[in-house]
């Protein structure tokens, strides 16, 4: 147990710092490269979009094997020298992002589902809390050093070990090689349509923070250095809760989902309001701990108590609201960026908060 415990963590770590550079610092590398806001946006909206149509080929064609998680982390490794040879032309890298976006969009539900099922949704929080700690560490540590060059060796030495890390993990054969009833089950997103999307609208929210959030703060005086006390802020709260939350999610999760989603369109409104103001910044990013840790984790666990297919189940809430959310969510951010970004981004998760309060009435209605 202490071993699994280790290598989940571990990967966790290295997987999330890849997610620190890319979200914090890859703006700003594209930026310096000499991308526009449309190219950037662009640019962050294919990940998500591999990472929505990938579930749909394994609902009809292929199963979650081994084999596939074998294949994906290959795919992860191939993806280092396409990120440093097509970097400067946004053309290639549009493919680059196609291939990212695969690989690391098949592998985190994989191990996801892993650490839920193995660890208990108690200790899972302390094992996901060390990708947190990758994520502020990057943040800390490349905010200093920063230029184009060190940020993609950041990302490649992240991968190598991500992979190492996941691999380790694949050759628990009690686990990846026991092909379970669940697996079987059916998988329905129609009996569960308020949910899913309320899902996706809380992740289109999510995309002008994801996309632009670097690039908004710089924009309105906050230093690039400042900024990344900003993102490691935010996880450090985000830490905080991951590790406390088992004494949280014993409550209702729909509930809590509902709590997330509204604190979440507060935190937004609050960055359309005050763009200037850095305590404002640091009070949004508090919320972090809510809008992101408890929310991903109330979720996950209450969709598992939706669907007997857990690993389909996680496939598609990383794709259907990571994915598509998060490819819609760069689109437009990407597109509208300015004055009244993150007033679109309050309002799309005022609306998501809408669709969870349907569902709730709707539930009482039929219990």
């Amino acid at each position: 147990m202490r071993n699994r415990f280790f290598n989940i963590s571990a990967f966790f770590y290295f997987y999330f710092s890849i997610i620190g550079v890319w979200v914090i610092f890859l703006p700003k590398i594209l930026q310096n490269s000499g991308y526009s806001a449309t190219q950037i946006g662009i640019i962050f909206s294919i990940p998500p979009l591999m990472r929505f149509l990938t579930p749909f080929f394994f609902l009809k064609l292929f199963s979650l094997s081994k084999n596939v998680l074998h294949i994906t982390l290959v795919m992860m490794l191939i993806s280092i020298p396409l990120l440093y040879l097509t970097i400067n032309n946004f053309t290639l890298f549009i493919f680059t992002n196609i291939f990212f976006g695969i690989s690391f969009g098949l592998v985190l539900p994989y191990i996801e589902t892993y650490a839920l099922s193995e660890l208990a949704k108690e200790r899972y929080g302390k094992a996901r809390l060390w990708g947190s700690v990758g994520f502020t560490l990057i943040a800390l540590v490349l905010a200093r050093i920063f230029d184009n060059d060190i940020g993609l060796h950041f990302i490649a030495i992240s991968v190598i070990f991500s992979v190492f890390f996941a691999y380790t993990i694949s050759l628990d054969d009690g686990h990846f090689n026991n092909k379970s009833d669940q697996e079987k089950k059916s998988f329905s997103l129609a009996k569960h349509t308020f949910l899913w999307i309320s899902i996706f609208l809380m992740q289109v929210s999510f995309g002008a923070f994801y996309s632009f959030f670097t690039i908004y703060e710089t924009d309105h005086g906050i230093s690039l250095e400042v900024v990344s006390y900003l993102w490691s802020f935010g996880v450090l709260c985000e830490i905080i809760l991951f590790y406390y939350q088992a004494h949280v999610i014993k409550f209702d999760l729909l509930k809590i989902i509902k709590f997330s989603v509204l604190i979440t369109a507060i935190r937004w409104m609050l960055l359309y309001l005050f763009p200037e103001s850095l305590f404002i910044s640091y009070l949004s990013q508090s919320f972090h701990a809510f809008s992101f840790a408890l929310y991903h984790t109330a979720t996950l666990s209450y969709l598992y108590t939706l669907y007997e297919n857990k690993k389909l189940t996680s496939q598609f809430y990383y794709g259907l609201g990571f994915g598509l959310g998060g490819f819609m969510g760069s689109l437009i951010a990407g597109e509208f960026y300015g004055e009244y970004l993150f007033l679109s981004s309050a309002i799309i998760a005022l609306i998501s908060f809408i669709f969870l309060y349907i569902r709730g009435n709707y539930e009482k209605s039929m219990g």
